[in-house]
């Protein structure tokens, strides 16, 4: 097992190379130099390592004793095999051929008129890929923006809490790219730990993300459910200004 590094550049994850839309059950992708899995890299009560797969099902990798993140939790892209054996219906051994984290950041509060200053106003595109989704309490979020390769110049992605009185799951993508705005679009990830939103109490929501593109404002929602597990993955709805987005 090893981990991969991909090329990394203001503490972004940026992607060399487009990596194929592995689905976690699809037996089709056999090149292990792809992930086929976007999992959370967690521990268990007795503090054995386990990913989170999705909402309810943890995979145990057999040749991993720690987790090479430390005690940090981390979303991560994951090229795994089955392993023989599993605990119950929601879980499933496996062998980890690598494993790579994602930049994982915790949200940060809207500060109204402060919000350019603070978090830049430089355009993204959010990417409508398997990758840009809501699951586990994360939002993971593929984006492309400009970046010019000088690596004296840091990107910095956050995700605002929103202040709209009348939706307290709508938030905001920020990026300020530190004036680094020539150059070749690159893609890369990002995840957001959601436990700043309110309580869902069981009830799943629609989770509006706003952010500014480089055609105007855009918005997608994601169906959101804090506190309990989700049958299935929740997938972004574009709904408006984003028939542009590949």
């Amino acid at each position: 097992m090893k981990t991969f590094n991909y090329l990394m550049a203001g503490g972004l994850f940026f992607i060399c190379l487009a990596f194929q839309s592995c689905l976690d059950d699809d037996d089709s992708c056999v090149d292990k130099s792809y992930p086929n899995a976007l999992v959370t890299v967690k521990q268990d009560n007795d503090k054995s390592l386990f990913l989170q797969l999705d909402d309810k099902t943890k995979l145990f990798p057999v040749n991993m004793k720690s987790s090479p993140f430390g005690n940090k939790e981390v979303r991560a892209l994951v090229n795994f095999d089955e392993a023989i054996g599993s605990k119950d219906q929601y879980s499933r051994n496996v062998y980890v051929n690598w494993i790579d984290s994602i930049r994982t950041k915790k949200m940060v509060p809207d500060l109204g008129s402060q919000n350019d200053a603070i978090y830049g106003n430089d355009p993204v595109e959010i990417v409508n890929d398997w990758v840009t989704i809501v699951e586990d309490g994360y939002l993971t979020l593929r984006f492309r923006t400009v970046w010019g390769g000088d690596r004296t110049k840091i990107h910095y992605v956050n995700l605002l809490a929103g202040q709209n009185p009348n939706d307290p799951y709508e938030i905001e993508f920020r990026q300020n790219a530190s004036g680094d705005v020539y150059g070749a679009m690159v893609d890369a990830l990002v995840a957001f730990k959601l436990d700043k939103l309110p309580d869902t109490k069981g009830k799943t929501v629609k989770l509006k993300l706003k952010w500014k593109s480089f055609t105007g404002d855009k918005t997608a929602e994601f169906d959101y459910c804090s506190g309990v597990l989700l049958p299935t993955k929740s997938t972004p709805s574009y709904v408006k200004n984003v028939m542009n987005i590949k």
